[in-house]
């Protein structure tokens, strides 16, 4: 065979493999190909809804994870406590806990992995959703660790944002839209809550009252999915009895109206107490936070010897609401005493039920504060709880009117604690309800949820998760325009494609600059980059055709200061305040040192907004 035909059949062959190599390299991957037959036989509405339910599973999993690990380490470090005295170790397992938390999460989460509930009220109302992938395991090790070394805080924010972060995440694996991810988030919140406490409807609520869940009939069915399906695996993880079990000592009276509204404004003026020093103690901790010892020593000092004289403030506390909700005789309630200096003191039991309430907040703080894991759910049912006991017990002592049963109302101060804390009356109303099948007591937990959140109201505008955000400009709610100005950033609106002039420059030179320029204004900038003062065109309109000044005027003689200027950490609240009260056109904007940053123009700065608000209304 002739050489040339050899080098033909060769390139050929070398052709053939080349396309071989391609199809084999452009060939999709199993993922890709499931997603491509997944969007052609199933609807987008049908594929949300499947995955719904699959984060409802999830989520339930990890709540029933997180409970059982944290059983096992109470049972391992405390059954073979002597009920009938104080025990030393009180005083060692908080801190060991916290201790161990702080290092887990130094060294393995790397991340800051605190105030759950307030990093899932901003993915969800920023439109982000984005929630790291580690969320969804590292808060249960970690709470798991501090609750059950004896951490005075609640599993609730740690499942919640665990449950958001399964939703965020699963939404991101499958490529879904901004709006999906979104609401995948607000089913893996709402199935938490319905998980952890058997309680699908709380669970709903949840998502609308305190995380601010936009609620549209589009997506009532995946969260309502997500909320039953984890309830049900709940039941078939751990029974069918709910939380708490409640027989009910007596029917709701009449007569009883004047002392539930003034337990729901009792329950106000607790929930205030509980912000304020929580957010009093909280700040105290972070000046500390560059120093990780001096916290863990002040913190745990702290939250070890209040457990020490008051044990009911170790872990979540469940078990002593327990006791005040099902016990019948003085006998049954002496028990919240054990492991105390007060045990076997039954006339005391008052007076240390009032000390639990007044210190729970700085056991949770110093929990939080001094390294470890957990929300403050929990602790706003405790002190509730053991409020609204406290509360019938002073009434019934000094026979204030008719008689008010004690059981019944530590559930209705659970009820008003949580709606003062969280701003939140329905989920405390239906939350209650569930935990207890008590749903004969929705007239009181109604009456005392309502007056409890419109004391709280007078004193603190937005909730325990919400002031936090708040306080940084970065809350989000359901008023359109507070919400989009939230969400614009300065930094998006700066235009910084600019021309500046010095004060030297003459005026012939700075015409041919202005020329270049898209505005009628430019910058007078010293040699250092800061702000001297504005040119603006309109106002030398009467000498810049006269050329035979151009040399006359110098850019000093003929600039001004701006109407006002803007600071790069203004926002946009701030901003539009300006505008509005300068009438200007454009403002020129400033870092601290007076540096010229850029300009914004009222026509950009509007133009954003109302896309913005067409956006959102299009969601």
């Amino acid at each position: 065979m002739p050489l040339s035909d050899k080098l033909t059949n060769f390139s050929t062959l070398e052709n053939m493999q080349t396309e071989d190599i391609n199809t084999i390299t452009n060939k999709p991957s199993w993922f890709e190909q499931l997603r491509n037959w997944r969007q052609e036989h199933i609807s987008p509405r049908q594929f949300t809804l499947a995955l719904s339910f699959v984060v409802g599973f999830l989520v339930s999993v990890a709540a029933f994870v997180l409970h059982f690990l944290i059983h096992q380490i109470q049972t391992l470090l405390t059954s073979g406590f002597n009920t009938s005295t104080f025990n030393w170790l009180y005083l060692v397992f908080p801190v060991v806990g916290i201790y161990l938390t702080s290092l887990f999460v130094k060294y393995v989460v790397k991340d800051n992995i605190s105030h759950g509930i307030t990093r899932i009220l901003y993915a969800i109302s920023s439109k982000r959703s984005h929630l790291k992938a580690h969320n969804t395991w590292s808060s249960v090790i970690a709470s798991a660790i501090t609750i059950g070394f004896g951490g005075s805080v609640g599993a609730e924010a740690p499942i919640v944002l665990t449950g958001s972060a399964i939703g965020s995440n699963l939404g991101q694996f499958f490529k879904t839209d901004n709006k999906t991810l979104m609401l995948m988030v607000g089913c893996g919140a709402a199935a938490a809550i319905a998980g952890i406490f058997k309680a699908p409807i709380a669970g709903l609520v949840f998502t609308l009252e305190v995380l601010m869940f936009d609620l549209t009939m589009a997506s009532l069915l995946p969260i309502l999915i997500s909320t039953v399906t984890a309830t049900c695996f709940s039941y078939l993880f751990t029974g069918t009895a709910p939380l708490f079990t409640f027989q009910m000592e007596s029917e709701w009276l009449l007569e009883r109206v004047p002392a539930t509204i003034l337990l729901g404004i009792a329950c106000g003026l607790l929930s205030l107490y509980f912000i304020r020093v929580m957010n009093f103690c909280e700040s105290g901790y972070a000046r500390l936070a560059n120093h990780r010892y001096w916290r863990l020593l002040i913190g745990g000092l702290v939250l070890s010897s209040l457990i020490f004289l008051f044990p009911s403030l170790y872990g979540e506390g469940y078990t002593g609401l327990d006791i005040l909700i099902n016990g019948k005789t003085e006998a049954d309630w002496d028990v919240i005493m054990n492991n105390s200096l007060f045990a076997g003191h039954g006339e005391l039991l008052v007076v240390y039920i009032g000390l639990v309430v007044i210190t729970k907040v700085f056991a949770t703080s110093s929990t939080n504060g001094a390294g470890g894991c957990g929300g403050t759910f929990a602790p706003s049912l405790f002190i509730g709880g053991f409020g609204g006991f406290l509360f019938a017990r002073l009434w019934n002592m000094h026979q204030i009117g008719v008689y008010i049963p004690e059981k019944n109302f530590t559930l209705y101060g659970m009820a008003g604690v949580m709606a003062g804390v969280m701003h939140a009356p329905l989920t405390g109303i239906f939350l209650i309800a569930e935990l207890t099948g008590g749903y004969q007591l929705f007239i009181p937990l109604m009456i005392v949820s309502i007056c409890a959140y419109l004391t709280i109201s007078i004193f603190e505008k937005h909730s325990i998760y919400g002031m936090r955000l708040a306080r940084e400009g970065k809350l989000i709610t359901h008023h359109t325009d507070h919400a989009v100005l939230t969400l614009m950033s300065l930094d998006s609106v700066i235009e910084k494609d600019y021309e500046s002039v010095g004060p030297d420059m003459e005026m012939g030179k700075m015409l041919h600059v202005f020329s270049g320029s898209r505005l009628s204004y430019l910058p007078v900038l010293d040699s250092a980059g800061k702000l001297l003062g504005i040119i603006d065109i309109r106002k030398i309109r009467h000498i810049m055709f006269r050329t035979e000044l151009y040399h006359r005027f110098r850019v000093s003689q003929l600039m001004h200061e701006p109407k006002t200027t803007l600071g790069v950490n203004e926002s946009m609240d701030q901003v539009m305040n300006k505008f509005e009260e300068t009438n200007a056109d454009v403002l020129p904007v400033v870092d601290l040192d007076n540096h010229f940053v850029g300009y914004i123009t009222r026509t950009h700065i509007y133009t954003v907004y109302r896309q913005m608000v067409a956006d959102m209304s299009e969601e």
